[in-house]
């Protein structure tokens, strides 16, 4: 098994996450294979690809968008498939036409949405509840479950590659909630300014 990977590119961030123009996209990919038997393997990687947010391209075959950070991630992942008898090859490669590479960008933002939207609907549903739930419309919201919402915030976001839709509403929504729950008054409206100083105030990135 030979592992290949590609310097990396001038302009990524120093977290490794970088914001690639669209058509400009270098990927590193996965090509593995797993014995058929037994399934759990087969399972584990699977449920590490789809933690990290890779786009599908074909059977055994993953890809992200290319930096340090993904490529690492990847080269984990080809350790996870030998160590159980399977076969891996990491490398780097660019789409020769920008359909495709519009077609893999436009399958991470999709996916990524959902989830913003999945915990996005958590969100309101647990807020209208809790307003129903109390005549006095003080919130009974425990403090674990929005913790465990900017968690999830978090993982989706480290995994959002290209800003999917949402991820503004949701964050927004989560400090709105724990704003509301704090003071026992009524949720403010609106989403804050994306980019804004109140981001790193919200606590979202602590």
């Amino acid at each position: 098994m030979v592992t290949m990977v590609a310097q990396p590119k001038s302009g990524e961030t120093s977290a490794g996450k970088a914001r690639i123009e669209r058509g400009k996209v270098e990927w590193a990919l996965l090509s593995y294979r797993l014995p058929r038997d037994p399934s759990t393997p087969r399972i584990a990687v699977w449920r590490r690809l789809k933690k990290i947010g890779v786009a599908k391209i074909g059977d055994g075959l993953v890809g992200l968008p290319n930096n340090d950070r993904t490529r690492e991630h990847l080269e984990w992942v080809a350790i996870q498939v030998i160590e159980a008898d399977g076969e891996a090859v990491v490398w780097a490669a660019t789409p020769t036409t920008l359909a495709d590479t519009e077609q893999l960008i436009d399958q991470l933002q999709q996916a990524r949405t959902a989830e913003y939207r999945a915990l996005l609907n958590e969100i309101e549903g647990a807020q209208m509840n809790s307003a129903k739930s109390d005549s006095a419309k003080r919130p009974n919201l425990d403090q674990r479950t929005i913790a465990r919402w900017r968690r999830e915030w978090r993982l989706i976001e480290r995994r959002d590659y290209f800003e999917a839709d949402g991820k503004e509403q949701a964050r927004a929504a989560i400090e709105n909630i724990a704003e509301w729950s704090a003071s026992g008054g009524t949720p403010t409206s609106g989403a804050v300014p994306r980019g804004s100083s109140q981001d790193h105030a919200a606590g979202i990135d602590a």
